[in-house]
C-alpha cells in the first residue's frame, strides 16, 4: 500500500505544484506587459492538463488493464517525471522566447497524461490487493496521499517564502519544489518496479482493448455524466483553496 501510493503521492504533488507558483510562471513564460494577461494565461496553461485527464484515463487506463497495474504505474510516473522536467529546467522567455512557453505547455500536458490514469490505476490497485472487508480503508490512501502532498509543498512554499526575497521566489525560488519532486522520482521508480501483478488480474481471462472500451464509455454517457457531475463540487472547492486562494493571497 505505501509502495503504490507513494507514487501517486509524488504525481499529485508534481501535478498541483504548478498552481501554486502561477504568479512566478507568469512572470517567468508568460510576460505580456499587463500583469493580468500574463496571469491567466500561466492558469490556462495550468488547466490545460486538466483537458489531457480524461485522455490520460481512457488511453493508458486501457493499457493498464491490458499489460497490468505494474507497468501502467511506471508508464505514468515516466511521463510525469517527463512533465515535471520540462517545466523545471525551461529556461524563461526573455532567454529563449517563444520556444519556452510551449516546452512548458507541452510539459503541462503530459503531466495531465499522466495524472488522467495515475489516480484510477492507483486506486483499482489498492482494491485489488485489499484484505477481505477493508477495500473502501484501502482504496481511502489514494485520496489520503493527494492531500499529504498538498500539505507538503504548501509547508514547502511557505519555507522557500520565510527564506528567500520575493524577487529570488520569482526569478527563479518557485523552480525549487519541482526540482524537489523530481528528485525523488529515482526512488519511486524502485518502490513501483517491487510491485507485483495482483492475483485478481493475472486471473482475468479477457482484457479489453480500446475500441471495446470506449464503445462502453458511448453506451453507459449519462453514467459517466452524471459520475463527473458529482465530481465537479469536491473539484472545483479543492482547487479554490489549493490553487486559486495563493494566487489570490499573493
Amino acid at each position: 500500500m505505501v509502495r503504490v501510493t507513494s507514487g501517486n503521492y509524488l504525481e499529485m504533488y508534481d501535478f498541483q505544484v504548478f498552481g501554486y507558483y502561477a504568479g512566478a510562471i507568469a512572470i517567468t513564460f508568460f510576460p505580456s506587459g499587463n500583469e493580468f494577461l500574463s496571469l491567466m494565461l500561466a492558469l490556462a496553461n495550468f488547466g490545460a492538463g486538466y483537458l489531457m485527464r480524461p485522455l490520460g484515463a481512457i488511453v493508458l487506463g486501457t493499457y493498464i488493464d491490458r499489460r497490468g497495474r505494474r507497468a501502467g504505474l511506471l508508464l505514468t510516473l515516466g511521463l510525469m517525471a517527463i512533465g515535471t522536467l520540462a517545466i523545471a529546467c525551461t529556461p524563461s522567455y526573455a532567454f529563449i522566447g517563444l520556444i519556452a512557453p510551449l516546452l512548458v505547455v507541452s510539459g503541462r500536458l503530459f503531466q495531465g497524461l499522466s495524472a488522467g490514469a495515475e489516480v484510477g490505476g492507483v486506486s483499482v490497485y489498492l482494491s485489488e490487493i485489499a484484505t477481505p472487508g477493508h477495500k473502501g480503508f484501502y482504496v481511502s490512501w489514494q485520496g489520503a496521499s493527494q492531500q499529504a502532498a498538498v500539505m507538503f509543498a504548501a509547508v514547502l512554499g511557505l519555507t522557500l517564502t520565510m527564506r528567500l526575497k520575493p524577487d529570488e521566489m520569482t526569478m527563479w525560488g518557485w523552480r525549487i519544489p519541482l526540482v524537489v519532486g523530481c528528485s525523488i522520482i529515482p526512488l519511486l521508480f524502485l518502490l513501483r518496479r517491487s510491485l507485483e501483478k495482483t492475483p485478481e488480474f493475472l486471473d482475468r481471462k479477457r482484457r479489453p482493448a480500446s475500441g471495446e472500451i470506449l464503445r462502453t464509455l458511448a453506451s453507459n454517457w449519462k453514467l459517466v455524466g452524471l459520475g463527473t457531475m458529482l465530481s465537479v463540487m469536491g473539484t472545483v472547492s479543492f482547487y479554490m483553496i489549493t490553487a486559486y486562494t495563493p494566487t489570490f493571497g499573493v
